[in-house]
């Protein structure tokens, strides 16, 4: 594999990312499943990345979940009224094994400014330590608690939204799909970066990207199965969204995906059945990136162009309601 040509398959690398995916590769770095959990983790929070964008407040906070608080962290951008506001719940990635407030505070800044919306990010349990449903659970009592919240918080409880990157994403679908089968709590959109609502299947993504410098093939088993367990005949529609029998009645969503992500045709599959059941549904798949761009709008410029576009159609979402 090179910089810049992946595979054979599908175009090169973006200029921005082919300087990342050198550096990765003449730095040797293994992939996650090599280091082993609490490295990956330890790698993760290592990452000095540039401060996002400046808010009007950032305030620790936290929610009742079933076993015990629930870390959040609420960023409210300038833009943002004081009273009814539109908010996200939003969920980070990191294969359900790792991630936190601290690690994904630049993201959050990011998703906040673009959208003008108060985003409330959640720090869900971990596995291997808690395994499914744990996160998924924690997810779920964060949007309650949003919306039992929102007088207190100055948002407007029908303009509420969940959101996540990655396995936030899948978290993002999976309480949309248990918010609507529990008669829950009204979400007003689903927003999600290259959402985890699969297992690994074999597409031509998967193929063309499954070595990726970014993810694996071999990533993507080794974390799904410390959450879910290695049978999939135990998992069920909130821990893999995508095997939901129906799609009907979920809220409209926004989906992007990079073009040399693995998960790149499952992501899109999925937003094709949310379509087919009648869901408003936005797909964008951005050449020349692959899985975590979002996370990299300081160094990608089309990361950059991703995060307002994305922006600007949750904005427009939200401003949509109160019309």
């Amino acid at each position: 594999m090179t910089a810049s040509t992946p595979h054979d398959a599908g175009p090169p690398w973006d200029p921005d990312v082919a300087v990342i995916v050198d550096r990765m590769i003449a730095a040797g770095s293994p992939a996650s499943w090599q280091r082993g959990v609490e490295k990956t983790r330890e790698m993760l929070e290592s990452i000095v990345r540039p401060s996002g964008p400046d808010m009007a407040s950032v305030e620790d906070a936290t929610a009742d979940g079933p076993r015990g608080p629930i870390p959040l962290r609420i960023y409210r951008p300038h833009i943002a009224p004081a009273v009814g506001a539109p908010a996200l719940v939003w969920y980070h990635g990191g294969g359900m094994i790792m991630g936190s407030l601290d690690s994904f505070d630049r993201l959050a800044r990011d998703v906040a400014h673009a959208t003008g919306a108060v985003l409330i990010n959640v720090d869900y349990r971990l596995a291997p330590e808690h395994r499914y449903p744990a996160g998924n659970d924690d997810a779920y009592a964060a949007l309650e608690w949003a919306h039992r919240r929102a007088g207190d918080l100055g948002l407007d409880a029908s303009r509420i939204g969940v959101g996540g990157d990655s396995a936030g994403g899948g978290l993002a679908a999976s309480t949309a799909l248990r918010s609507r089968n529990t008669g829950g709590p009204r979400i007003a959109q689903q927003v999600m970066f290259y959402p985890g609502v699969a297992r690994r299947d074999d597409t031509a993504s998967m193929r063309d990207f499954g070595d990726s410098v970014f993810l694996t093939a071999e990533d993507i088993d080794w974390m799904k199965n410390m959450y879910l367990g290695e049978d999939p005949s135990q998992d069920d529609e909130y821990g893999t969204p995508a095997i939901a029998a129906s799609l009907a009645g979920l809220p409209s969503a926004i989906i992007a995906v990079g073009q040399g992500d693995p998960i790149r045709d499952s992501v899109e599959q999925y937003g094709d059945r949310l379509r087919d059941a009648g869901v408003q549904v936005a797909q964008l798949r951005y050449p020349g990136v692959g899985h975590g761009f979002a996370m990299q709008t300081a160094s990608i410029a089309r990361a950059r162009l991703a995060m307002a576009e994305v922006g600007a159609l949750v904005a427009a979402r939200f401003a949509s309601r109160t019309s």
